[in-house]
């Protein structure tokens, strides 16, 4: 039994996997802090499925890319709970388990997070009849450079995440083909956390806690700032 957390971006949702098969999901998007709601929502998922914290066999979360304040919460609660009851612990890919949202549709997918500075975290996949096949590792990117890379598609783009209205706006008179998802498909979810998680399971994949840390890809600013002061 999997519980996994999603809090790489505004939203924050749980969700609880069992064998495969998804148990329950809570997902929140009232702009309350994560540190806020998260463990709440959590206690309350498992009440509602008859579960309690020693049926969890396993834990996952979005390990990032996105907000570097939203992932440091998930990972620290996901290490937490596992590290306390001595279970693995599982770190995915925020925009694969975005991707999961649309892996239904035939054409590309390309889940997209707000990276500020006129970048997007983003990557590119590609959904075929429920498979969905990886082209580009994880990047944070401006989005002239997103363009250039989906610009000379023949098949639909679909945007999902946090960022895809604005990636939306910004690329749709440079790149054909873009197509927003209906709004119960177009955030985060925790579901497809699970789900990632499972398969790495599947896999045979060991859950390290201990080695997990959150994927930022770039610097904080804070970091950026420091580094400017020591090169001067």
């Amino acid at each position: 039994m999997i519980l996994a957390f999603e809090t790489s971006a505004k939203a924050a949702g749980v969700a609880l996997l069992e064998g495969g098969k998804l148990l329950g999901e809570s997902f929140q998007n009232t702009g309350l802090t994560h540190s806020q709601t998260l463990m709440a929502m959590a206690e309350d998922l498992l009440i509602n499925c008859g579960k309690t914290a020693g049926d969890v066999t396993a834990v996952a979360v979005a390990a990032g890319p996105g907000s570097f304040t939203g992932v440091r919460i998930g990972v620290a609660a996901a290490k937490g709970f596992a590290w306390g009851k001595e279970i693995p612990c599982y770190g995915v890919s925020t925009l694969e388990a975005m991707a999961l949202n649309l892996d239904v549709y035939n054409g590309y997918v390309v889940p997209t997070m707000d990276a500020r500075r006129d970048q997007t975290y983003t990557a590119i996949f590609r959904a075929e009849q429920g498979n969905l096949i990886r082209i580009t590792e994880d990047m944070a990117i401006s989005y002239a450079e997103l363009a250039e890379k989906l610009k000379n598609s023949q098949n639909p783009i679909f945007l999902v995440g946090d960022g895809a209205v604005l990636c939306y706006n910004k690329l749709e008179e440079t790149v054909s083909g873009l197509v927003l998802p209906s709004e119960h498909r177009l955030h985060q979810r925790a579901a497809g956390v699970a789900l990632l998680a499972q398969k790495m399971m599947d896999a045979g994949i060991p859950g390290d806690g201990a080695s997990l840390t959150p994927n930022y890809l770039r610097l904080s600013q804070a970091e950026r700032e420091r580094l400017s002061r020591e090169n001067r």
